[in-house]
């Protein structure tokens, strides 16, 4: 690798659905100042798959065990400190619940209906994995 070159960051995340009341509804965090509504998900650690990754994230940023059903399309992009990177999504589906704290980097959870979770989602990617999952 040379020096112009810079390694992929790869995170993992998941759609976390939960069945209330006969409907179905998706974890969503709220982060920053600017309340980015978003996907929890979060960097891959040293000797950690993937999938290990995505669920550990899913409880530390939202409260929610999980059980993984199937993974999702990826996602790839330029991070703001200019370095690529790739994200690994899963369908999940709550098992646990624990309150989620605010803390420096989630200011709020919200479970939210499907079609509210779309326009409510800051990023492109994020609406077309939760629009995926209401098709299905």
């Amino acid at each position: 690798m040379s020096t112009f070159e810079t390694k992929e960051q790869v995170s993992a995340g998941g759609v976390v659905y939960r069945r209330r009341a006969g409907r179905v509804e998706v974890a969503l965090i709220s982060v920053g100042e600017a309340a980015r509504w978003q996907l929890p998900k979060g960097l891959v650690g040293r000797g950690e798959s993937p999938a290990e990754a995505a669920l550990r994230e899913v409880r530390e940023e939202t409260g929610a065990g999980c059980r993984l059903l199937r993974e999702l399309p990826d996602d790839h992009y330029t991070d703001r400190k200019g370095r690529p990177k790739r994200v690994r999504w899963w369908l999940m589906e709550l098992v646990a619940l624990d309150v989620h704290q605010p803390d420096d980097e989630v200011d709020e959870v919200r479970w939210v209906q499907l079609g509210d979770a779309v326009a409510l989602l800051s990023y492109a990617h994020d609406r077309g994995l939760v629009a995926g999952v209401a098709d299905a």
